[in-house]
């Protein structure tokens, strides 16, 4: 049973001069132990289908199901780490962390000790007691990561998670990412990534949703067959960051066994283990 199904999302917005169309008819699954890339251009409507994924805004058109229930408010078992940190700056590491927590209605012993396991997961021991603008960006978004992390969320959402790093740190939290996404006593049961670097999306995912431009459909999806961990220097590796940036710029699905048809298309193959 695929976790979520977007079915034929249409989504716009009144401007000034008439409504402006986000995307038509998308459509794809996220199965449980998927990891699934959305790549595309700039303004393409990646970040608003998170949203939509997530409860925070409703399509103009289609539905999107979580667990076969369809997604009519927030979901709770849910999580988004954002681009932006997102932090409260006047809440320390742990009171970040803990603020999900809070808001389901926790019990305080519970929380303290969410808390406590996923500041130790997220490498953030020590830093309990500082507060944001004490920490690097590497550490910031470790506590997003954490906070997303401590509601145990059956889907983690990832909006542009790394863009804001510098490049060692953010290839070490992508490491990260996929450690705790492999590790079948921790959350999440699958991952959904927006993100505009090519070969960030091959790194991580199994199954890349290519949008093209305004108003967005899908071009394809394109099956990430490489083994872990995936060598960027590989021909392999190369060859299907060209495929999907040409497909991104010259909006042509791509030939060979890689890429699925985007119309009707559910979930590419996976692969045989996380």
């Amino acid at each position: 049973m695929a976790l979520i199904r977007v079915e034929h999302v249409d989504k716009s917005f009144a401007g000034r001069h008439g409504t402006i169309s986000i995307m038509q008819d998308i459509s794809f699954d996220v199965a449980d132990a998927d990891f699934v890339a959305i790549v595309g251009p700039s303004g393409c409507g990646k970040s608003t289908l998170l949203r939509l994924i997530q409860g925070l805004d409703r399509p103009t058109a289609g539905q999107i199901l979580f667990r076969d229930q369809l997604v009519t408010a927030v979901q709770s078992k849910m999580a988004m780490v954002f681009q932006s940190f997102a932090l409260y700056p006047w809440l320390t590491v742990a009171q970040n962390v803990a603020f999900g927590l809070e808001a389901l209605g926790w019990p305080p012993d519970r929380i303290h000790s969410q808390v406590d396991r996923y500041i130790g997961v997220t490498g953030l021991d020590g830093f309990q007691e500082a507060f944001p603008r004490e920490l690097s960006g590497g550490m910031r978004q470790r506590v997003g990561l954490a906070r997303a992390l401590a509601v145990e969320p059956a889907v983690l959402l990832m909006d542009e998670p790394f863009s804001a790093l510098d490049a060692l740190t953010a290839e070490g939290l992508r490491e990260e990412v996929l450690q705790l996404w492999r590790d079948p006593d921790l959350p999440p049961d699958a991952v959904v990534l927006v993100t505009h670097n090519i070969e960030e999306a091959i790194q991580l995912a199994d199954r890349i949703i290519v949008l093209s431009r305004r108003p967005a459909h899908v071009l394809a999806q394109v099956s990430v067959d490489l083994p872990r961990p995936r060598d960027r220097k590989s021909t392999a590796f190369y060859d299907l960051t060209d495929r999907v940036y040409s497909l991104i710029t010259e909006g042509s699905a791509p030939t060979g066994p890689a890429a699925t048809p985007a119309a009707g298309a559910g979930p590419a193959a996976k692969s045989p283990s996380r």
